[in-house]
């Protein structure tokens, strides 16, 4: 029997799911797969929440498609070598895909097609995660844009000329799902351990008034929607929809986290280096014994200190206190970015290459739409406005105000002057 596979990846959900919808509207019976790609799960621990987030989503897909008489079939390994069995195994005409903006899904997708296509098997890509893609939203010459204004305000034309209409199979055609009768594995199976730390359902309540305590971490008003949308639980097309109706605010973040991808398709280079070459000469001081009490939230400023406990504890961090927390570590203690960048990867539960990477070097200064190198967050200051009666602060930092706690470990206005003086420096380079 002739079937069609669809390759889950970042779009773990079978609503509104273009390359599903494609596959399902083809003719031919689909079979869908999963790929725990080693490249990436041999560098997590084993009760990574992520990794539990997608086995479990993946589990509830599955309950789903075996009341249509299909399954998914979840493998561990190298993709091109799963790839290369499944060929060998089934009669594939296609494998159909949402597309993925990152470097090495890039390289990797490139290399399934050739490999595919060996077998006579066509590699059918299309684009889901994002409204508009790649080389989609540009400047006139077809350049892609560097600054996130002209960016935007682009991107909302556009945005007014299509109509948004959710991806699905064409009435009258019945969804045709393949199974091979395989049993879903255990999570001991694919090497994943129960983890303590889990994804929180998103609430798409808190979008309307938004603007209002979006910079108030201890409101608890965010809609927890990031890891959703990267791991691809939710329709990027419905949440946009809403967002332009309810609050454009909330759906200019929405357009940040595409600005950041097609940075990082454009511009890949900034996975290791500052996107403006000027910054290149700064020199980061390093300390590893700084960067132990950044890491642990023990730097003596309580909002810092606040944020970093939040993160360790739960892979979440709140958006206002990202940015002072990455802000104190690139020019408070003058530690490079990508330390930062590195340890948010690790714990972030919504980390994305393009957004963490995006996020850090406009912190640092360095990045293609950054702040000016010059503005630097007091994390006093910072408190008082955001967290004025220490609600946030004293959650995570109970000892904040008591003997125990320590004292700030650097000075704002000497590191301050301290940071200026050598970015300056560097930038005279």
């Amino acid at each position: 029997m002739k079937i069609n596979v669809f390759w889950f990846r970042r779009d773990l959900r079978l609503h509104d799911n273009t390359a599903l919808d494609k596959a399902l509207s083809a003719g031919l019976p689909v079979l869908p797969v999963f790929i725990f790609d080693t490249a990436i799960t041999d560098d997590l621990s084993r009760d990574d929440p992520r990794l539990n987030f997608i086995y479990d989503t993946l589990s509830s897909l599955n309950k789903e498609l075996l009341l249509s008489g299909g399954s998914i079939l979840v493998m561990k390994g190298n993709p091109l070598a799963i790839l290369e069995k499944l060929a060998s195994e089934y009669m594939i005409e296609n494998v159909f895909i949402n597309k993925d903006y990152e470097p090495y899904a890039i390289d990797r997708d490139e290399k399934a097609k050739t490999l595919l296509a060996s077998h006579g098997i066509a590699l059918r890509p299309f684009s889901d995660q994002v409204i508009f893609g790649e080389d989609e939203v540009v400047k006139d010459d077809g350049k892609p844009y560097s600054v996130f204004t002209p960016y935007k305000n682009r991107w909302l034309r556009r945005f007014q000329e299509i109509t948004l209409a959710p991806a699905q199979v064409p009435s009258g055609v019945k969804a045709n799902y393949f199974s091979t009768g395989k049993t879903f594995p255990e999570k001991e199976q694919i090497g994943i351990h129960q983890s303590q730390i889990g994804v929180r359902d998103f609430d798409l309540s808190v979008i309307p008034d938004y603007d209002k305590f979006r910079d108030l971490p201890a409101e608890d008003r965010t809609s927890f929607l990031s890891p959703h949308l990267r791991f691809g639980t939710v329709s990027i097309r419905e949440i946009v929809s809403r967002a332009f109706r309810e609050n454009m605010v909330f759906l200019n973040e929405l357009i940040w986290r595409e600005f950041f991808m097609q940075i990082l398709f454009h511009y890949p280079g900034v996975v290791t280096g500052n996107f403006k070459p000027a910054f290149d000469h700064i020199p980061w001081r390093n300390n590893p014994a700084e960067f132990e009490r950044w890491c642990n939230g023990e730097t003596g400023y309580p909002i810092v200190d606040a944020g970093m406990r939040q993160l360790n504890s739960t892979g979440f961090m709140h958006n206002r206190v990202r940015m002072i927390t990455a802000g104190f570590l690139c020019k408070h203690l003058l530690i490079d970015w990508r330390w930062g960048e590195a340890y948010f990867a690790g714990k972030l539960l919504d980390y994305e290459l393009s957004s963490n990477n995006g996020n850090w070097q406009w912190a640092a200064g360095t990045g293609c739409d950054a702040a000016p190198w010059f503005r630097i967050f007091n994390p006093a200051t910072q408190q008082k406005r955001f967290d004025a009666k220490g609600i946030y602060v004293r959650k995570w930092v109970p000892e904040y105000g008591l003997p125990g706690y320590p004292a700030p470990m650097v000075d704002h206005d000497t590191a301050r002057r301290r940071a200026i003086e050598t970015y300056g420096n560097a930038m005279k380079r």
